[in-house]
């Protein structure tokens, strides 16, 4: 059965952006700045340069795979079910660090605002989860005409951060520039991975697209101009308006707007971080759930939560195993009192050791020399050096990897014994 695609090139470009730019805006100004000082500014422009590579191989693959798995799709045509259940695991269990985080964040932005004591936003954030776990449980989804005017919105408030806080831009504010060397850009840099992460998960939508071979390069061309000039930007102003106060606060954009539009800012951040917030766990947390679900009827999972699997279906079986594994990472992270960068750092290693074996995947699917081909091998090369950077925070994805390869084990022994 072939289908129109209903996604056209201004939604498609709007899913891009709000996929990739969505929290990223609320939290990486700070935390980067707190990691590098004025020299997270070379850190943007460093993942900004690896994301076109990154982005375009992915658009490459999308346009010619059209396929709800995404990655993990990719990874079973070119490198066989274990590498593609290992893909998975990361995506689900690793990946996953960052719901929290994204909770947590939403969390944080309310309480500042609402005069709360920060320990309110851990209750804050598990309110999130149960929204959005509720509405992912009654199907509904996200209109692509929502989904615009919230990336509209996200635009909009970095307009507006920039253009308020460029008057006040001190450029005293870049010295030391380097106040902990080059380590504290490669920490910047592999937080940032959280930033320009987001162009696999368009993959799954690729089915959706009208006439994907042009509209998702074009989309994912528009997508990272828009997000690489929105992040230098913010990096710049809050880097020369807060200067060391930058990474300071959990809440950078209160903090800028608070100091440029006193009074009203902090409000419309904090409705903006609510909107955003929603939005993020709306997109992800049924996209684990499908994922669950596919690793159910895969043999990935047990076979009890592939119920739902089968396109149009709501999945609720593997959302009830979603709901409980953020959940319990949410307990992690409070009850432990961790900061929200390890979890950052789980989340963004988990997902480089995903785009590497995707980008081997990509290797071996495009045709040899092709630009799409040149650009995963391009790609191949700068996340090893992610790989690297990302060192021990990639005890996570190792033991799920571990994992991923003893499960295919136990199966070839059952098989042999049922034999």
């Amino acid at each position: 059965m072939h289908h129109e695609g209903r996604i056209g090139l201004p939604s498609a470009s709007a899913l891009y952006i709000a996929a990739v730019l969505g929290t990223g805006i609320l939290a990486l100004p700070g935390l980067a700045a707190d990691a590098a000082g004025p020299a997270s500014i070379v850190a943007v422009g460093i993942v900004f340069a690896l994301s076109v590579p990154l982005a375009g191989t992915f658009a490459a693959l999308a346009a010619r795979h059209p396929d709800a798995g995404g990655v993990a799709t990719y990874v079973r045509l070119a490198l066989g079910p274990t590498a593609a259940r290992m893909a998975g695991y990361w995506f689900f269990f690793g990946v996953a660090f960052g719901a929290p985080v994204v909770a947590m964040l939403g969390g944080e932005y309310l309480a500042a605002v609402t005069a709360l004591p920060r320990s309110a936003a851990g209750l804050i954030a598990l309110g999130f989860f149960v929204v959005t776990i509720a509405l992912a449980w009654i199907g509904l989804r996200v209109s692509g005409a929502v989904q615009l005017a919230l990336t509209a919105l996200l635009v909009a408030l970095v307009v507006l951060v920039v253009a308020t806080g460029a008057p006040r831009a001190d450029p005293a504010h870049l010295e030391p520039f380097l106040p902990h060397g080059w380590a504290g850009v490669g920490l910047a840099v592999s937080l940032f991975v959280w930033a320009f992460a987001g162009w696999e998960a368009i993959t799954h939508w690729a089915g959706e697209f009208r006439n994907p071979r042009r509209t998702i390069p074009l989309a994912t061309a528009i997508a990272v101009v828009v997000v690489g000039v929105a992040y230098l930007a913010l990096q710049v102003v809050t880097v020369l308006v807060l200067g060391a106060q930058g990474g300071s606060g959990v809440v950078p954009l209160v903090d800028l707007l608070a100091v440029t539009l006193p009074g009203i800012g902090p409000a419309i951040v904090a409705g903006v971080a609510v909107i955003v917030v929603t939005g993020v766990l709306n997109a992800y947390l049924p996209a684990f759930a499908n994922l669950a679900a596919s690793l159910g009827r895969d043999g990935h999972l047990p076979r009890w939560f592939a119920r739902g699997a089968e396109p149009g279906a709501v999945p609720r079986r593997a959302l009830l195993l979603t709901a409980a594994l953020v959940v319990l990472y949410l307990g992690v992270l409070l009850a432990l009192g961790l900061d929200l960068e390890v979890f950052v750092l789980i989340h963004t290693s988990s997902m480089v050791a995903v785009y590497l074996l995707g980008m081997v995947a990509a290797v071996r699917l495009l045709d040899r020399f092709s630009v799409g081909w040149w650009m995963a091998v391009v790609s191949c090369v700068l996340v090893a050096g992610l790989v690297v950077l990302a060192g021990g925070n990639l005890l996570v994805p190792a033991i799920l990897a571990v994992v991923a390869v003893s499960v295919t084990a136990v199966q070839r022994l059952t098989r042999r014994t049922d034999a």
